[in-house]
This record gives C-alpha cells, structure tokens and sequence, in this order.
C-alpha cells in the first residue's frame, strides 16, 4: 500500500514535423481602388509565403469567392498555388472581368469566360480568399491562410446613340434608296467599359411595300456585326445589304440595345424610303440659276447602282460644246437625290471665263449602252412635279450673270 511509484526518466517524442504556409502582403500586395464602375475589370494580388523550414507534399488549393450586397456567392476560379518549398513564394492573382461578352472562344482562359463580370455585382461586395481549406493538405496552422475584403461597384450610366447610313448619305424620310443600299448602323456608346460586343446590340427589321415586316438575324453576308474592339472607341457596326426587289415604300426599323451597369438601355431608330428598281434618271437642274461664281447639279438617280457612263455638256444657245463634265469630275453620286460636289464656275474647257447670257445643258447617260428613262421626280405628297416648263427636249437652260 506504500510502495514508490515508477518514476519517469525521460520522454521521447517521435513526430513528422509539417509546413506552414502565410499571406504576405509584405511580399507582394496589389488591388483595384475600392470603389469601380460596372464593367471595369477587378484585380486583386497576394503573395503565400512558406514560412517554415518543411515543403508542401503537392500544389496548394486556393478558395476565392465573392459575396454581393444581395447575398449570393459566386466561386472566382484561379489555379492551384505551386507546391512550396521552404521560403519559396507563390503569387495569387483575382481577376473578375468587367464584361464576359468581350471573351469569345478566341480566349484562351476558360476561367475568364466562366467568372461573373462586375456588371452583375453592382453594390458592396466581400472579396475572401481561403489559402489550403480545411487542411487540404497538412499544415500547422490556418489562422493566417484567410484574408477579407470589401469593393463597391457603382452602377454605369451610359448614353448610346445610332447613326445611320444608306451608300454612305444619310437619308431623309421618303428619300429614294438603291435596291441593292449598303446600309451602315454605327451604335456608339460612352461607356469606357461596358463594350458593344454582342449582336443584341442591334435588331434590325424592315417594312416592306405590301406591309409584311421581316426580322433579320446575323447568319449570312446580309447583316455582319462587327463589335466594338477598344474603351477608346467603343463603337459597334452592323452592315446591312439587303436587295430589294419590291418598288415602293419601306422601312427601316432598328432596335437599338447597350448594357447600363445590369440593365439594359435601348434606344432606336426607323426612317421611310422608297425604291425604283428599273435604272431611270430625273430632269437635271442647275442651282443657283441665274448664278454669279458658281452652279451645282441636282437630279435624281434610280436602280441599284450608279450608271459608269455619265457626263453634263454646257452648250451656247447656238449648239457648241463648250464645256464637258466627266463623271470623274462630278464627285460622289448614289442613287437617290444628288447635289454634285462639283460646280461649274462658267468657264470653258480650257479654263478660259465665258460670256454673261444664256447657255444650254444636258445629261448623258447611259446603262449596258441603253440611255436610262426619264424618272418623273413628285413632291412631298406624291403627285408629279412638272419639270417640262424648264427643259426643251431634253436641254435644260441657266444664265450666267457676273
């Protein structure tokens, strides 16, 4: 009953000793301000240090989410951390994109096509990063493996505008189109990072003279979006050439779309105008006339294309040429209603000054070697216009008055 106890001499302690690994913003530290637009790009960096004298057995796992103002949670995707050796680093680097639309299958990094765009996280946001969860693999401790941290992104407030195009001109209601227009639609936005990068962007309808509307969609040479490339000129282009083989009235109706932090703004467009197929060109008149300096040409030109073949003579009264007008001289022509570019100072072929009175003119043109037909120009209201009080068999009349 009173007997010694055994007494202890000493204790061995056989273990494996393991890794410890620590956020170090001391190394490497890197962040977007706190507060960003909606589609501006989010970064954030920190280096992991290991800071003990054991290696990691493997890569080392890395948990980034992101939880919003509304209490969901989105998982960012980054790689595996290298696996560690004593006091070797490895960096860690969160991207959240500000728009995913703008990675299209030409990116290399699914991660970035994958993540939610900022555009979907307007309001406060907390950024935490969890380095080795849960003891993925040993390590002494995680009390320094975790980080938290907040961002607010400011909802974008961006103006978008169409600008529209038919061969070039822009048009007025009920202006004459070729059958065959290369119609352009530039959808321009301010936004420096909310890109026009999507087809939805633009949806284009027409109104056809039997009052059947048709919606066309990006899956032919008929309609190409080609999507804004740059913050710098965030500007998108639709390339619309439909031929039309129906005369009359169309129209053109467009549906304009640019994402506004999460919303959507929209904004559209929509113009009349008809169309002749059959190659014909209008009376041509002189204006100013009488002039003093100068005259241009005005006229009209129907059809799909303008004719190649195309040339004004200035004659005296007395029927001798004086003057020859190219089609090169003339300048841009489109088919619909022209003011040439060009204007005749009242000088002859040789740039000699001619004589105050009056002088003739005409327009020759032809299409495949066939003259075109008279087109009988009409008024806002349809009715035709008597142009026949200012031409004689086809000679049309100006003075020059100095």
């Amino acid at each position: 009953m009173h007997n010694t106890p055994y007494q202890l001499r000493y204790w061995h302690l056989l273990y494996t000793p393991v890794p410890e690994g620590a956020l170090a913003g001391n190394v490497k530290l890197e962040a977007s301000p706190d507060t960003i637009n909606a589609g501006q790009d989010y970064n954030f960096t920190i280096a992991f240090k290991n800071i003990s004298n054991q290696s990691f057995r493997d890569s080392i796992i890395a948990n980034v989410n992101v939880n919003t103002a509304s209490n969901n949670n989105y998982t960012i995707a980054i790689p595996n951390l290298k696996k560690l050796q004593p006091g070797d680093t490895s960096i860690i680097h969160v991207t959240i994109p500000g728009d995913t639309s703008i990675y299209n299958e030409s990116v290399k990094n699914p991660l970035l096509k994958a993540a939610v765009p900022t555009t979907s996280l307007t309001g406060i946001n907390n950024l935490s990063i969890y380095v080795n969860p849960n003891f993925a693999q040993p390590e002494e401790t995680l009390e320094n493996n975790q980080l938290f941290k907040s961002f607010y992104v400011k909802s974008s407030t961006a103006n978008t505008n169409l600008d529209v195009t038919f061969d070039g001109v822009h048009i007025l209601n009920n202006d004459i189109v070729a059958a065959k227009p290369d119609i352009l639609i530039h959808l321009i936005s301010n936004s420096k990072y909310i890109l026009l990068t999507d087809t939805s962007s633009a949806r284009i309808s027409l109104k056809y003279p039997d009052g059947t509307i048709k919606a066309f969609s990006y899956t032919n040479d008929t309609l190409i979006f080609i999507p804004a490339k740059d913050s710098s000129n965030n500007e998108a282009i639709v390339d619309f050439k439909p031929y039309l083989t129906q005369d009359g009235t169309y129209e053109l109706i467009v549906n304009g779309q640019a994402k506004n932090g999460t919303s959507n703004v929209a904004t559209s467009y929509s113009v009349a105008f008809q169309v002749y197929n059959k190659p014909m060109i209008s009376d041509m008149f002189n204006y100013p006339n009488p002039f003093t300096s100068s005259t241009a040409f005005v006229f009209t030109i129907t059809g799909s294309e303008v004719p190649q073949n195309i040339r004004i003579e200035i004659l005296t009264v007395t029927g001798k040429i004086v003057k020859e007008i190219t089609r090169a001289e003339l300048g841009n022509l489109h088919v619909g209603r022209n003011i040439t570019d060009y204007k005749w100072d009242g000088t002859d072929m040789y740039g000699q000054k001619l004589a105050n009175g009056v002088y003739l003119y005409r327009v020759i043109t032809n299409e495949n070697g066939k003259s075109l037909d008279k087109f009988n120009v009409t008024d806002q209201y349809g009715n035709s216009v008597n142009t026949g009080k200012y031409f004689n068999k086809g000679y049309g009349k100006m003075y020059l008055m100095r």
